[in-house]
Formats: C-alpha cells, sequence, structure tokens
C-alpha cells in the first residue's frame, strides 16, 4: 500500500458470517448472540494468534486495527489487555512488530450511548450502519418480510451517528462510516455536513464517492 494506512478487522463471524470448521452451535437469535469479539475474548487462544500475525506485520506498514460488535469499555480494556501480553510475549522471542492504531466498530446502540467513554480508549470509531440500524429498529435485516421497515435513513440512526461523531471528535478520534450506507450518495452531504471523516465503501463506489465529495467541496 505504499506507506498508506491498512485497517484489518479481527476475526468477525457469527449470525450472517459463518464457517464450518469452527462448528458454531445453531442459535434462535444468531444476530445477537455468540459471534465476532465475543468469540476472540472467548476464545483467546484464536484471537492472539490473529494479534500475534498482525503486529508482526505491522513492521511492514501502517497497520491499524479494528475489533467488531463491541458493547463496553471493559471488553476494550481486556482486548488491551491482551494485545499487551502478545507484545511482550514477542518482545521475549526476539521478534519485531510495530506500533498499531486501535479501533472499535460501533454497531450497537450500547457502543453509542458508551462512545463517550470508549473515545478514551481508542484511535479511531468505524460506524457499522448495517448492524446498528438492524439492532436500533429492532429488525432483523436478514428477514425479507421486514425489508420495508429496514431504513439505515431513520433519523434514531442518523442521530446516533451524530452522536458518535460528536464524542470521538471530543476526545480526537477520527470516525468513518462502514457499511452500505456509506455508498448512498445522497447522504454523502450529509455525512459530510455531520463531520464524518472517512466513508468506507466497496470498490465500484469509490469514484462516484470522491466525485460527490469533490462536489460537495467546490459549492
Amino acid at each position: 500500500m505504499e506507506g498508506k494506512k491498512v485497517i484489518i478487522r479481527t476475526l468477525d463471524i457469527g449470525a450472517d458470517k459463518q464457517i464450518d470448521y469452527f462448528n458454531l452451535e445453531k442459535e434462535e437469535n444468531p444476530a445477537m448472540g455468540y459471534r465476532a469479539i465475543r468469540i476472540c475474548l472467548d476464545r483467546i487462544d484464536i484471537f492472539k494468534t490473529q494479534l500475534r500475525a498482525l503486529l508482526r506485520a505491522s513492521v511492514f506498514g501502517k497497520l491499524s486495527v479494528m475489533y467488531p460488535m463491541i458493547i463496553s469499555v471493559e471488553e476494550v480494556r481486556q482486548i488491551k489487555a491482551i494485545v499487551s501480553e502478545v507484545q511482550k510475549e514477542l518482545t521475549e522471542q526476539g521478534i519485531a512488530y510495530g506500533i498499531i492504531e486501535q479501533g472499535i466498530m460501533i454497531e450497537t446502540p450500547a457502543a453509542v450511548m458508551e462512545s463517550d467513554v470508549l473515545a478514551k480508549e481508542v484511535s479511531f470509531f468505524s460506524i457499522g450502519t448495517n448492524d446498528l440500524t438492524q439492532y436500533t429498529l429492532a429488525i432483523d435485516r436478514q428477514n425479507p418480510k421486514l425489508d420495508s421497515l429496514y431504513d439505515a435513513c431513520h433519523p434514531a440512526v442518523l442521530k446516533m451517528i451524530q452522536m458518535v461523531i460528536n464524542n470521538g471528535h471530543k476526545e480526537g478520534c477520527w470516525v468513518g462510516i462502514c457499511g452500505e450506507l456509506g455508498a448512498d450518495l445522497t447522504m454523502t452531504e450529509t455525512f459530510i455536513d455531520m463531520g464524518i471523516d472517512e466513508l468506507s465503501v466497496s470498490s465500484p463506489f469509490i469514484l462516484p464517492i470522491r466525485n460527490a465529495v469533490n462536489n460537495i467541496r467546490k459549492k
């Protein structure tokens, strides 16, 4: 990436993202179940393997690590303690590692409401609008019968996004949007007005979003 920042999300399986070899038990409500960081903090051996690889890779570039499905400050502090353990182990083994920027995904209402204190613990927020909308509106986004009710631009969701941006910036956190809403060209100017720092989109949307941002700046 020639010196550009690379953000890697730690293992984010469960719910709609299944890996057969993990043999996860079937759950009645997988969207709110055993997934993402909950698996990593339960299976610390698996988590440490990821962190060790990321820390070693950080020697070769500008690496940031993002933790998904956070709901509390206690989780973040536990994660940071595990990172410190891995760093200590690498040091003792004489293995080089770099400094990584650590951030979290804001995709639960709990994380939104705690974003003022979470911002003191991390360097950045990435707002996962797909899950945040699902949890805020109490709508299963995998249920086609509810498609007409699923609205990522619902006023409640937008108010939460604004709250996260404000709380993050107060503590020096940069804030991005990750999810389908980030590629919605009708919302680009709104997000810029809100103060968003980054829009994470899939490759086909990069140029259209870039053009939209440039046009807004020319106004």
